[in-house]
């Protein structure tokens, strides 16, 4: 396989282009190597500037949930675009997709559209706050939520540290109201209310994907809800990852756990940039023009963004695929696993729903200091290898690996060729 035409735009990129990419983890710094620049997509497939096509399990990091250019959802938009981009007023889609998405939370009276997971995470923990009053938010190490100020916060060595910013940029006073808990250990969270009484609520991904899938242990989200209820403080679940990928109801739906606010993002805009947080009415009462909290956003509830969420919703309402996903997931997790055993190789599988990740470590995973065990280096290698034999992965080891409802058995079985490739690459490497 060849990379010029990407190595070309790399370097052309480097003039204009912080690092010739908008986004750090394109950039592929945690595996070595150049970025790749995608000229087109479609169904499970991905296309490179010099012609190389892959299976994609990266789908944008998880809204491509149907596939690369679903018709139904191209058709969808096609249609709005014939009536205009933007409005800055309202329009009948907003109420559209705001009823399936309220309808799909448990809970979740009343929503907001932003533009962003972040956004929608800014606007959730300003929510909080607002209604409970009280100032601090207790947050989970390993744990991202947006690129905010007060939740980049880097946690130090113990279960309950000192925060400290994470990002040049970020000064301490902006963390500072901003707490440090480590997932999958409720006793952490008790330990902050123990010596704080101003604690707004908790935020959480009900499952972590930005340390590469970790699962809540032992009824954990449910023994949190809980002990936060005893508190008189909201759990905020950040399902911008989850939300309609793991059930059409999000990670919630299949944990049993009602989070009192939700914020959303990735799939809702089936491709375009979106977000949105929600909650019960009494809740949402606090948000301007209701309330005093105020939010507002010049694209919000965009139509072009509108109407990809509602074709895509719908659609993936009708389809349904969420057995055929465990199903697929349970087959990549058996051929990684063995073929990990056959080279000798330490490997361990995490995955909830259409969402996976392999760990380079023979140690089990459940927070973000164990995910750290994985051998980066060998994922390098790993990586590569899959790219030369047309798999796309998410450059990094910390990253969750996402399914669609496009993938067919023909692509399980050239994945499985390229785990066999790749895997020996790794055994013979170290």
């Amino acid at each position: 396989m060849k990379f010029k035409e990407s190595q070309k735009l790399y370097e052309q990129g480097l003039v204009h282009l912080v690092g010739a990419v908008n986004s750090p983890v394109r950039a592929f710094s945690s595996v070595g190597g150049n970025p790749l620049f995608i000229k087109k997509a479609k169904g499970s497939k991905i296309t490179d500037v010099d012609g190389n096509e892959y299976i994609d399990l990266v789908l944008s990091y998880g809204p491509m949930i149907l596939g690369h250019r679903h018709r139904k959802v191209q058709k969808g938009v096609e249609k709005a675009l014939k009536n205009g981009y933007s409005f800055g007023a309202s329009t009948e889609n907003e109420i559209i997709l705001a009823k399936i998405v309220c309808d799909a939370f448990p809970g979740m009276d009343k929503v907001r559209f932003v533009n962003s997971g972040t956004e929608a995470v800014i606007s959730g923990v300003r929510l909080a706050r607002a209604y409970t009053g009280k100032d601090k938010i207790i947050k989970f190490s390993g744990c991202y939520h947006g690129h905010q100020d007060s939740l980049l916060v880097a946690a130090g060595s113990g279960l309950a540290t000192l925060s400290l910013p994470g990002s040049k940029g970020v000064p301490e006073g902006a963390v500072k109201n901003t707490l440090i808990a480590e997932y999958n250990n409720l006793e952490s969270v008790k330990k902050h209310f123990s010596e704080h009484d101003d604690i707004a609520g908790v935020i959480i991904e009900p499952i972590c994907g930005n340390m590469g899938v970790v699962i809540p242990q032992h009824n954990f989200l449910k023994e949190l809800k809980a002990y936060l209820e005893t508190k008189d403080a909201l759990l905020i679940a950040d399902e911008v990852m989850t939300g309609f990928r793991s059930k059409f109801g999000g990670a919630q739906e299949l944990l049993g756990v009602a989070a009192d606010i939700t914020c959303l993002g990735k799939v809702i805009g089936g491709g375009f940039p979106v977000g949105a947080y929600g909650a019960r009415n009494e809740i949402m009462q606090e948000v301007a023009p209701l309330g005093g909290m105020y939010q507002a956003g010049t694209l919000s509830g965009n139509p072009i963004a509108m109407a990809g969420g509602i074709a895509t919703l719908t659609e993936l309402k009708r389809q349904n695929p969420y057995h055929q996903f465990n199903k697929t997931a349970a087959i990549l997790e058996t051929i990684l696993l063995d073929t990990a055993k056959k080279y000798q190789v330490d490997l361990v599988v995490n995955r909830f729903g259409s969402m996976m990740n392999p760990f380079f470590t023979k140690n089990n995973i459940t927070n973000f200091e164990e995910a750290q065990t994985s051998d980066t280096k060998k994922f390098a290698v790993f990586f590569w290898e899959m790219i030369k034999n047309g798999v796309f992965l998410p450059p990094s080891q910390f990253e969750a690996w996402f399914l669609s409802s496009a993938i067919s058995n023909r692509d399980v079985k050239k994945i499985a060729k390229a785990v066999d490739r790749a895997m020996e690459k790794v055994a013979i490497s170290f």
